[in-house]
């Protein structure tokens, strides 16, 4: 039982990953069609409202803490931070750069995340230790996994038709240097509010530990301020209209799942274990989009993808070995420090033969 729970939050990560992984692969079909990016960030995060605030006004009615201005505006800015401003950063910088290389700026998560909580006080480093020379190697190894998975091809692992490569290139030369140059401050800004949103919800999961009411008000507020940002962009309300079965399919499994529950589940592993536990996942969701992307969309595969993710498991095992091995020596001191306090208590047992000799004198 207790091995089970220790192995929960890593099961429910990666669940998290491939329904991400899922989203991804339909977000690439419906903005294939011309679906607007902050349209679909609205209606993603008004189905997870819509979804996840019932749950949570039952399930935590009697646990929940009072809602206070201050846990509100942590809230909003994690609806920035997490949800409206930098999908929109994310999706933009994609659409001005490639894909791949925004994989890049989201792989680098876990890291910049690493070094973000170090200044809080929600990770240290020690070297003297094997757990903290551990966490060191583990997160150059994903740095070095990370930039192979993304900046080195090497040749196809598939043999597919020459039409998908030329439409490719093609995509690629209608890139100016301007829009580059736009793509790439775009994921440098999605990737630090990104990495700051674990940051943020380890203080929220402590202020207001009830996961399904802050992810429903975090939708809520999101989808407020892509809403907003919306119509200030673009003031065509063509654009709302669905078309098609599958943009509704799309939206309701983004919002139930990649919004909602998805959230919710990263907002109990960061209570659990912590923002740098939680974001070391981020590069999974590339693995396991090639995954699906292979057999059912017919993506090709390339020698750098799988060398890349290769050093990506291995740095993530050995940043996770690192960290449960902190976690057990801080137990263990836990432990000696109790087994101490009760070494230094008086003992019960010299009064209680004093009592017993004055007792026999009389």
């Amino acid at each position: 039982m207790k091995s089970c729970d220790e192995w929960k939050p890593f099961m429910i990560m990666i669940a998290i990953d491939f329904s991400f992984a899922a989203v991804n692969i339909l977000l690439k079909k419906v903005l294939d069609e011309g679906m607007n990016h902050l349209v679909f960030i609205t209606y993603r995060l008004s189905i997870a409202t819509i979804f996840v605030a019932p749950i949570g006004y039952f399930r935590e009615r009697n646990s929940r803490p009072r809602l206070t201005l201050r846990i509100l505006c942590y809230l909003f800015l994690s609806a920035i931070v997490g949800a409206s401003v930098t999908q929109y950063f994310f999706l933009l910088g994609i659409e001005n750069t490639s894909a791949t290389f925004a994989c890049a700026f989201v792989n680098m998560v876990p890291v910049v995340t690493f070094l973000l909580a170090l200044p809080f006080g929600l990770e240290t480093v020690d070297i003297k230790c094997n757990s903290g020379r551990a966490k060191i190697v583990g997160t150059l190894v994903c740095i070095v996994g990370a930039l192979l998975l993304t900046l080195y091809k090497g040749k196809g692992l598939f043999n597919f038709s020459q039409h998908d490569q030329s439409s490719s290139v093609k995509l690629a030369s209608t890139r100016t240097p301007e829009k580059w140059s736009i793509g790439v401050i775009a994921l440098i800004l999605g990737t630090l509010f990104w990495s700051f949103w674990f940051i943020l919800q380890s203080k929220i999961s402590k202020t207001y530990p009830c996961q399904y009411s802050s992810t429903a008000i975090m939708s809520f507020f999101g989808a407020i301020q892509s809403a907003v940002i919306c119509l200030f962009i673009d003031h065509n309300l063509s654009i709302w209209v669905l078309r098609g079965k599958i943009q509704i399919i799309a939206i309701l499994y983004a919002g139930i799942i990649g919004s909602g529950l998805c959230f919710v589940g990263m907002s109990w592993c960061v209570k659990k274990r912590g923002p740098v536990f939680t974001a070391a996942f981020s590069p999974f969701v590339q693995i396991m989009a090639a995954m699906i992307d292979i057999p059912v969309l017919h993506e090709q595969l390339y020698l750098g993808n799988v060398m890349g993710s290769i050093l990506v498991m291995i740095g993530l095992y050995i940043l996770l070995w690192g960290k449960s091995k902190e976690m057990k020596n801080r137990l263990n001191k836990l432990v000696e420090e109790a087994e101490e306090t009760k070494e230094q208590e008086p003992q019960p047992q010299i009064q209680h033969l004093n009592v017993s000799c004055d007792s026999r004198c009389h």
